[in-house]
């Protein structure tokens, strides 16, 4: 099987969109990532819900989680604010250093390679410089693991 069969519609942003609008578009669809795509449409990165999560959490808490006891609840109810006037850009990881997309006629174990090379939760495909959809991590697990 091929990566445009596997492929399927998944919402994007752009570099530039609301990173709170983002965060809750991947929550409302329970999303692991989102793809995130240049001023041509191209897919220029994904951000990872992980990653989101990582920008809302302050360093000094990720750095001792044993202080994440110590914080109270109207804190942890405002953590998503600090996405509010920030760009997706400015949550996107620092070291992009490969941009996570498949060709549609790679096959699932070249997208299964790519993912696991990238850490990535999402590949996107593409065709003829057209974004044709994402494959997601659990759509390639659930291929594999099928009898």
């Amino acid at each position: 099987m091929h990566a445009e069969q596997f492929a399927e519609e998944f919402p994007v942003v752009t570099a530039d969109s609301n990173a709170l609008e983002a965060a809750r578009t991947m929550a409302e669809h329970r999303l692991p990532g989102i793809v995130v795509t240049d001023a041509s449409g191209q897919p220029y990165a994904v951000l990872p819900a992980s990653q989101v999560v990582r920008f809302i959490v302050p360093t000094y808490v990720q750095d001792d989680p044993s202080l994440a006891g110590v914080i109270d609840e109207s804190w942890a109810d405002k953590a998503a604010e600090r996405l509010a006037n920030k760009s997706v850009r400015d949550v996107l990881p620092e070291h992009l250093e490969d941009i996570p997309f498949a060709n549609a006629d790679d096959t699932i174990i070249e997208v299964a390679a790519l993912m696991a090379r990238l850490r990535s939760p999402l590949i996107a495909v593409v065709k003829d410089g057209k974004l044709l959809g994402m494959i997601t991590a659990s759509r390639l697990l659930s291929a594999a693991v099928k009898r």
